[in-house]
């Protein structure tokens, strides 16, 4: 069965470029696959605290941003840029326009069908990165040293022949306390949506891929480039999936449809 690979929207969120843990080469054969008009970038692509604290810039990074001109020029793509919090240089030249394509912003409201949708990266309801940066600082620490650990892991999973295993995202499964947290986030987001006038949400942030409904309202979440590596996806009737890497990108295989316009 042929799967479609080109769409009318894709989301694409928390590639973290210029760190370890990103998997920049995994998003560049993505956005080589499948091709569409509007690309919605939402937030933390590039990771600047880590570059900060020296992090490196990888071919593999550059390769990415090679990717989307070459979609920009091929498929006259729309890339729409929203800031996140890592990438949050952003604020002192956003809103930013460059030509006819490229765009920086902070927020978007896209209309699919007879739906529109409020996009924001997520950050805006986390209180720890938007009141206590420094703690923040440090959870990231801790965060970029559970990926590291994820890596060796996996490495070992490689040698034994066994497939890919996310420790991260088992853990954040299973902390009562950070599944609190995912729950309260996307309640509070869909609320934001409402109160803009929106039939549902898009963001990303957490790096917990999700479509769901509260009430008539719509939650989506692209997910991540660094554990989850997925992206959100609208065709050209409004529906909705979450598309998931495959090494294998001809048998590539979406998520089960779950929302339709």
């Amino acid at each position: 069965m042929k799967h479609n690979t080109h769409f009318r929207t894709i989301v694409i969120s928390d590639v973290h470029l210029g760190t370890s843990g990103s998997k920049a080469k995994e998003v560049t054969d993505f956005l080589k696959y499948y091709s569409c008009q509007k690309l919605i970038l939402n937030g933390d692509i590039i990771d600047g605290w880590q570059l900060r604290r020296g992090g490196e810039w990888k071919k593999k990074h550059t390769a990415f941003w090679r990717a989307v001109l070459k979609a920009m020029d091929k498929h006259d793509t729309r890339v729409i840029y929203l800031r996140g919090n890592h990438d949050d240089f952003l604020d002192q030249i956003m809103p930013l326009r460059l030509g006819k394509f490229f765009s920086i912003r902070k927020d978007y409201i896209l209309t699919s069908g007879e739906k529109r949708f409020y996009i924001t990266h997520g950050d805006v309801f986390d209180t720890i990165t938007t009141q206590m940066k420094w703690l923040a600082y440090l959870g990231d620490l801790g965060y970029t040293f559970l990926l590291w650990v994820n890596k060796c892991y996996n490495n070992y999973r490689a040698w034994r022949g066994l497939s890919y295993y996310s420790l991260s995202q088992r853990i954040k499964h299973r902390v009562k306390q950070a599944v609190s947290y995912i729950s309260d986030f996307e309640e509070k987001l869909t609320e934001l949506a409402k109160a803009r006038n929106c039939d549902g949400v898009i963001c990303g942030h957490i790096h917990h891929p999700a479509i769901r409904k509260f009430g008539e309202l719509i939650y989506m979440n692209s997910g991540d480039w660094v554990e989850s590596l997925s992206a959100l996806v609208e065709d050209h009737e409004g529906n909705w999936n979450l598309l998931y890497y495959s090494s294998e990108l001809e048998k590539a295989e979406s998520q089960p449809e779950l929302y339709h316009s």
